[in-house]
């Protein structure tokens, strides 16, 4: 169970937003996890262990069960059977603690698009019992770092996706969490932006930050994670460093496409070039 948490004080201007520091353990965990909608199997008795201060990438094709998998963890929806945890505490038996430690970004943000940024981040921080002038603090210094600061007096309905996706990450760091998980958070980003978020989960990490997130883009988890874990049909293939991954799939010094690609097989109606 948790040891117990204290939040961090607060950072001078221009200071990163740093997580609470926990001890070395696991920052989340899947217990023989399973869900069903009517007769389609979407997570099938996953179980995954993500350490503290872990970036982690969570892989699989279209349908695998990744998101499904998030929004339990994130206690969005309730599992068939199994448990999901985040420092221990049980998110659907102990909500409240377990949640406080969390942060999810989905793959499709919902925003309030007739506030600006700076209103939208003081609202989601006092979801969080933020007290007011740490809100507009950590707001302005979120901005700013989000390269958001020139527009935080817009209203959020005229930005564009990329501009979305740099406000609903910054909610989701308002509140400090301890834990980040993020669905396709780099969808619709320019190069650019694309860089300023891959350094700010790399930084937020680096301060003790727990890093959870799915992405297509296997560049970004062969260069970013720690960890990889590959999700099929509901059911974890394989988890490990990537070097872990390449003996698992008999390809040493492979790139992960190549690994991922031989765990998960061909597409379906298709066979592999001959050789």
């Amino acid at each position: 169970m948790s040891s117990g948490l204290t939040s961090p004080p607060l950072p001078e201007s221009g200071e990163p937003l740093l997580p609470p520091l926990l001890p070395a353990d696991a920052a989340c965990e899947f217990i023989a996890l399973r869900k069903a909608f009517g007769p389609t199997v979407a997570v099938d008795g996953l179980s995954l262990r993500i350490p503290r201060g872990t970036f982690y990438a969570f892989l699989g094709p279209n349908g695998a069960g990744k998101t499904t998998s998030l929004r339990m963890l994130a206690g969005l929806i309730r599992p068939g059977s199994g448990q999901a945890l985040i420092d221990g505490f049980d998110v659907h038996l102990e909500p409240e603690r377990a949640k406080a430690l969390l942060a999810y970004v989905p793959d499709e943000p919902s925003l309030y698009g007739k506030l600006t940024p700076v209103e939208f981040l003081e609202y989601t921080a006092a979801l969080w019992e933020v007290p007011a002038a740490e809100a507009r603090a950590r707001a302005e210094t979120l901005l700013a770092k989000l390269g958001l600061a020139d527009r935080a007096g817009d209203r959020i309905d005229g930005f564009s996706r990329g501009m979305k996706q740099k406000v609903s990450l910054a909610a989701a760091l308002i509140h400090r969490p301890a834990l980040l998980m993020l669905d396709e958070p780099l969808t619709g980003l320019d190069a650019a932006a694309a860089r300023l978020v891959k350094d700010m989960l790399q930084e937020f990490v680096a301060a003790g930050g727990t890093v959870l997130l799915t992405t297509h883009i296997l560049e970004v988890a062969e260069r970013l994670a720690r960890r990889i874990g590959i999700i099929h049909h509901g059911r974890l293939l394989a988890e490990g460093t990537l070097a872990e991954l390449q003996e698992q799939a008999l390809m040493p010094g492979a790139t992960l496409e190549d690994v991922f690609l031989r765990l998960i097989g061909p597409p379906s109606g298709l066979h592999p070039m001959p050789t």
